[in-house]
């Protein structure tokens, strides 16, 4: 029951039109009954092509149906009557039923169900028969498995009785007996469970364990019941409100009910249709969605059967067929009304009607057809998923858009088209709005299967239209495309670029394709101006990057020039930050240097990098980069027109090469200073040459800064002898307290040297030289650390003698220990070396107690290679 209250809750669907059954007639009246006014059609019974009709005169009618099709597509029915005979009775018939594996037809007339052979008419000669039956129904799905007999559940003329037959060519058998809580109206059967309309509700049961479940309520004295099988386990029923239910066999609805008139006479089932039978009207409706689909006029009609899919109507005079139309002609036809949802679900429950194979073919034609739909209504989720789904040839899409497909693009559309437009301006009727959106949506969707399957095979043509697409938005994308892998053909994409002035994207698409130099003049062309394009500030920068990095020697030696006429400093980088593997192969730095000659900032860039970056330590680099510099310092002299910050750098820069290098000519370069004024940078020469009085002397003297003259004593003494450093101190000493008029600057600075490095000294040669006049506290730090040297001096020696003597005593332990023991010898031991007896009681013991003569000893120890009892004693 819950079930049904899910199901009854859904509000109705709305009323569409949909042409899924035409109605044929098969059998006139005139063939019927000719002119027997009074005479009515009863029942109806089609197997194959054997149409069987019962009358309101108790006769029973065969006849052959034959099918055709015309050119148009209609189909036809002609009925040949084969035979017709009455049955005895003064009654009408009132059901018929055909057994075809048992060559025989069920006939229902005056409460007696009689078996007649299908073909003659004639009964079955043992005259077996069911008495007693107001209605019968065959089970569809049999319980009891043999082929020779039918199973056939009747509706007793007894009170609220269910009896159960098996029918065979010519006996029939009951099985089972049941009782039922009402009288029983209506019934239908599939395997032990049977679905009953009683008189107030309709029931299923199961008449092997005799359990019962409620459906729901209906009151028989308002409407007429139908119970009807639909499928394995599911019925079909008139509920109330005017609603067809389903019911499985558990009681429950597993579909959605459909909305159908209140006066239904009888119902069908053709997948995925619901038929229902008014007293005015045919109406259709969508087991799928429930929509009401299609409604026939069709007055004084009383039957509707299903006879394995084939629907029959028919009024009292004429029997008529409900040819449906085929599901893809239906499906085709919502598609042309743009009822995309109905489509849809139609096309997806044509599954279990047609082949497997040829339903994917056909679901993934109707599913890219409803995505051109959506598409033209500007719904490009829609769109999307319809066309992922349905695996659309993404070109269909990019036919679209004139010239986005490559000229050299062998596409062509599918036959017959899935959308009924030309192009992108017939479908937006030329609103450029909505093109634009188009082509946004285009963009987005080629981007996202790019890299799927869908793009398989055509891949050139999906990436040139991204391009295209891209270039003509003026898009950042562009850009990304042409950096990585991608699939863009050369001529149709340079062409395009060309029109829309991306010459920059151009020149990565000339990259791509491994035109260096077709790309590098590109894009020289756009920083000399020739072409206009915007697209990157530092295009010269990028331009030079990409030299930098270039394999192609010939390409970086062709614009090498022209990078540094625009800039020394950056266009240099070429060469300098070049790949080590590079710079080892093509680029000698010797022809590197010839090129530089012109520009001499950038020479002097490049020889930075190979003295202070490569550390080369070729003499002439390191000479010719002192030499530059040299050239700039005595340029940049006072009077010169040049900063003095440029002075100074270019100063520390020379002064630096000169204490940190030895590769260049000291000699050489002493020259060309001596005269130039430049006493700090000749010290440091001199110091080069060892010539070390002379360089303190400048810088004591000549420039008074005495701070350098202890950094030079320091930089001089690096990595070098306690006693050399000591020296360039008492060097430096001695000028400051030398011969000739002493100065206030040189004594302060003589004392400051002494008491900032009194390790460096040796104190009692510096005591020697101090003027007799200086007090101790002036000298008082350096006198300090003098004294804690000395003391420290003395003490770590006292240590180091007392340690040696405690080591010593140790050994002389150790050896008195070993003397101490006692070795017996007789001639009976043998020597360990050479295994002979001693013959004299002189020997030689080793530490592991092994005694051995003495020559042995003394020629093992002439000989390592011989054997080695253990250290000797």
């Amino acid at each position: 029951m819950d079930g049904f209250i899910r199901s009854r809750s859904r509000p109705a669907a709305a009323m569409m039109s949909t042409k899924a059954f035409t109605l044929v007639p098969a059998v006139e009246r005139e063939q019927l009954m000719g002119d027997r006014e009074r005479v009515s059609l009863e029942c109806v019974e089609c197997c194959g092509r054997n149409l069987y009709l019962g009358t309101s005169d108790c006769f029973v009618y065969h006849f052959l149906l034959e099918e055709k099709t015309l050119p148009t597509g209609t189909a036809t029915f002609t009925a040949t009557r084969q035979l017709h005979r009455h049955l005895g009775f003064k009654k009408a018939v009132n059901e018929l039923r055909a057994a075809s594996a048992l060559s025989r037809l069920l006939v229902l007339c005056d409460g007696c169900i009689s078996l007649v052979h299908m073909l003659s008419l004639e009964p079955v000669p043992s005259g077996a028969r069911i008495k007693g039956a107001a209605a019968f129904a065959l089970n569809e799905n049999p319980v009891s498995g043999d082929p020779f007999c039918v199973e056939v559940c009747i509706i007793s003329v007894k009170r609220r009785t269910i009896q159960v037959f098996l029918v065979y060519e010519d006996r029939v058998q009951i099985v089972r007996e049941v009782s039922t809580p009402e009288q029983p109206l209506a019934v239908a059967v599939d395997g032990h469970f049977l679905c009953l309309a009683l008189s107030t509700q309709y029931i299923i049961l199961n008449y092997s364990t005799g359990a019962s479940q409620d459906l729901f309520p209906y009151c028989s004295e308002e409407k007429r019941p139908i119970v009807k099988r639909i499928g394995r386990q599911e019925f079909l029923l008139a509920g109330p409100g005017g609603l067809g239910m389903f019911a499985t066999v558990a009681g429950i609805s597993q579909r959605a009910p459909v909305h159908w008139s209140e006066n239904v006479i009888g119902a069908a089932v053709c997948f995925p249709y619901v038929i229902a039978l008014d007293d005015e009207f045919i109406t259709v409706h969508s087991m799928l969605d429930q929509q009401q689909k299609q409604t026939l006029p069709f007055k004084e009609g009383h039957i509707l059967q299903d006879f394995e899919g084939r629907v029959i109507v028919a009024t009292n005079k004429g029997v008529y067929i409900l040819v449906p139309r085929p599901l893809e002609e239906q499906v085709q036809g919502l598609l042309a009304s743009h009822r995309v949802e109905e489509a849809l679900v139609l096309a997806k429950g044509a599954r279990r009607n047609i082949p497997k194979e040829k339903f994917q073919v056909m679901y993934r034609r109707v599913l890219q057809q409803a995505g051109f739909i959506q598409f033209a209504q500007l719904q490009f989720l829609e769109a999307k998923e319809l066309f992922r789904s349905g695996q659309l040839d993404v070109r269909e899409l990019i036919s679209l858009y004139p010239f986005l497909l490559p000229t050299s693009s062998s596409f062509t559309r599918s036959h017959p088209p899935l959308h009924e437009y030309a192009d992108l301006n017939q479908l937006t009727q030329g609103d450029q709005e909505k093109v634009t959106r188009c082509k946004r949506f285009l963009m987005s969707y080629l981007n996202e299967v790019r890299s799927t399957e869908m793009a398989n095979g055509y891949k050139e043509d999906v990436d040139t239209a991204l391009l295209k697409l891209y270039a003509e938005a003026d898009h950042d994308s562009l850009l990304d495309l042409l950096v990585t892998e991608n699939f863009c053909l050369l001529t149709d994409s340079a062409a395009w670029l060309e029109k829309h002035k991306k010459y920059f994207a151009l020149g990565l698409l000339y990259h791509y394709n491994k035109q260096d130099a077709a790309a590098v003049q590109l894009w020289v062309n756009i920083v000399n101006g020739d072409v206009q394009d915007a697209t990157r500030s530092d295009l010269y920068e990028y331009v030079v990057d990409f030299l930098t990095y270039s394999l192609d020697p010939d390409l970086v030696w062709t614009y090498a020039d022209w990078v540094l006429q625009k800039s020394q400093e950056v266009g240099v980088q070429v060469f300098t930050k070049r790949p080590l593997d590079d710079q080892q192969g093509s680029f000698n730095p010797d022809d590197i240097i010839t090129c530089l000659k012109k520009y001499p900032r950038a020479l002097v860039k490049y020889l930075e990098h190979l003295v202070m970056d490569r550390r080369l330590q070729r003499e002439e680099y390191h000479t010719h980069l002192a030499m530059l510099y040299l050239d700039e310092v005595l340029q940049q002299k006072p009077g010169a027109n040049a900063t003095g910050a440029a002075v100074t750098e270019t100063r520390a820069k020379l002064r630096h090469l000169l204490q940190k290098s030895d590769s260049y000519r000291v000699h050489f370069l002493l020259d060309r200073i001596r005269g130039a004024g430049l006493p700090m940078e000749s010290a440091i020469l001199h110091g080069k040459l060892e010539q070390h009085e002379d360089a303190l002397r400048i810088l004591v003297h000549e420039l008074a800064d005495f701070p350098a003259a202890e950094d030079y004593c320091l930089w001089r003494s690096e990595g070098r002898d306690p006693p050399y450093r000591q020296r360039l101190f008492h060097l430096l000493l001695a000028l400051y307290l030398g011969p000739g008029p002493s100065s206030t600057e040189l004594t302060v600075a003589a004392v400051d040297l002494l008491n900032r490095h009194a390790a460096e000294f040796d104190a009692a040669q510096v005591l020697q030289l101090l003027p007799g006049s200086w007090s101790v506290q002036l000298l008082c730090p350096f006198l300090t650390g003098a004294v804690r040297d000395s003391i420290h001096a003395r003490r770590t020696t006292q240590v180091a003698v007392g340690l040696a003597k405690s080591e010593n005593l140790i050994y002389k332990y150790d050896k008195m220990k070993l003397k101490g023991s006692s070795v017996r010898l007789s001639d009976k031991k043998l020597c360990q070396l050479c295994q002979t007896p001693f013959s004299e009681p002189a020997f030689v013991r080793f530490p592991n107690g092994g005694l051995v003569h003495t020559h042995c000893a003394a020629s093992r120890h002439t000989n390592p290679r011989s054997p080695s009892p253990g250290a000797r004693t």
